[in-house]
């Protein structure tokens, strides 16, 4: 129960600063979430350390006991992934679904090993040696982007539409990939496994192309119960189930629930949504959702900021981070620049692209 109590306040103090944001001032939300809980963080430390805070170890546990890993992976991500498939547009991101395919899969895979060459090549220098096995599994940690900070931040620019649907498109479907070369380098490192073609081919078949299969099948089944029901309380129930039960159906059945949530948002949103729903149940729809993804979002990012309190750093960290900051920048230009030489030969686009899509690539929860 002292989880529950905690989970509350910090949704209360979300609520707090976005509101105050909201009057005061014109920053984006999620943004001044997380610069005002790492603000708070520093503080309380700071009183902590100090022993003007007394309730600081309290503090440091209730944080802990939240285990932020498992309420984000299986609590927060389904809601976020598929609330963004809701909005995507299907007909822009048709027409560019071949940009967001390399920017999803070879650009991932050129970052990663970009990363991982650049750190390998600078960090004797600064007298960190480290295998170069260690600095791909960075490299393919980091270069995925978020999808919902991504999401978080798009929504609320009025930036143009070829761009947003590459930056949304692109973080939502890179999950999948991302995720299968973490787990098979992870493997090489770790667990001292000979990871063949075929079987990081056969991850790749399971995690990837068969969450967004099973996010289909998903979206089929939610299609017809909704559209057997003029119930619009059940229509909302279920349109929930779908990130709630189907998304932690799909670890069982080792499937990314990532990509199955995706899927399933893209095809409540725009094919049950338009033929099934009356004007008055899409409005509680788009409302529910609205009102939900904001929320979590709020709630994330408070805890993205709140989880500096449990780290303990080191020279060592601060010298690794100013490092691999640049690096990591530099591997994401060359990753989107070198497709978008190729993609501006068959088409015009926004000479913004390559510096929002190198700025915009995200890392988060």
């Amino acid at each position: 129960m002292d989880t529950y109590y905690t989970l509350c306040y910090l949704a209360a103090l979300a609520m707090i600063i976005a509101y105050l944001n909201n009057r005061i001032g014109s920053w984006q939300t999620t943004i001044t979430i997380t610069a005002a809980s790492i603000s708070l963080s520093l503080l309380a430390m700071g009183l902590g350390q100090s022993g003007w805070l007394q309730s600081y170890p309290q503090l440091i546990a209730s944080l802990h006991a939240l285990d932020f890993k498992e309420l984000l992976l299986h609590g927060m991500l389904g809601f976020l992934l598929f609330a963004g498939g809701l909005g995507i547009n299907l007909r822009y991101l048709e027409h560019q679904a071949k940009e967001i395919a390399v920017l999803a899969l070879f650009s991932t895979l050129l970052s990663s090993f970009t990363v991982a060459g650049l750190l390998w090549f600078c960090l004797p220098y600064i007298g960190l040696p480290m295998d170069f096995i260690y600095c791909l599994l960075f490299g393919a940690l980091i270069s995925p982007t978020d999808p919902i900070a991504v999401l978080a931040i798009v929504k609320t620019m009025n930036a143009p539409k070829q761009i947003a649907v590459q930056v949304e498109g692109e973080s939502l479907f890179n999950d999948g990939f991302g995720l299968v070369m973490f787990v098979s380098v992870f493997g090489i490192a770790f667990e001292q496994q000979e990871l063949s073609a075929a079987s990081i081919s056969w991850l790749f078949i399971q995690e990837a192309l068969g969450g967004i299969a099973y996010g289909f099948v998903l979206g089929l089944v939610a299609n017809y119960l909704i559209k057997h029901t003029d119930d619009d309380s059940l229509e909302l129930l279920v349109s929930l189930a779908i990130p709630s039960a189907g998304f932690v159906f799909a670890e069982q059945l080792g499937v990314s629930g990532a990509l199955a949530m995706v899927v399933a948002g893209i095809f409540i949103g725009h094919v049950t949504r338009e033929r099934y729903f009356t004007k008055a149940s899409k409005r509680g729809f788009d409302h529910l959702w609205h009102v939900l993804e904001e929320f979590l979002n709020n709630l994330l990012f408070l805890l993205i900021g709140l989880v500096v309190v449990g780290f303990t750093f080191h020279i060592e960290n601060l010298w690794l981070m100013l490092l691999a900051i640049p690096l990591v920048l530099l591997s994401r230009l060359i990753s989107v620049g070198l497709p978008y030489i190729g993609f501006s030969m068959k088409r015009t686009y926004n000479p913004m692209s390559v510096p929002i899509l190198t700025w915009g690539g995200l890392r988060g929860g």
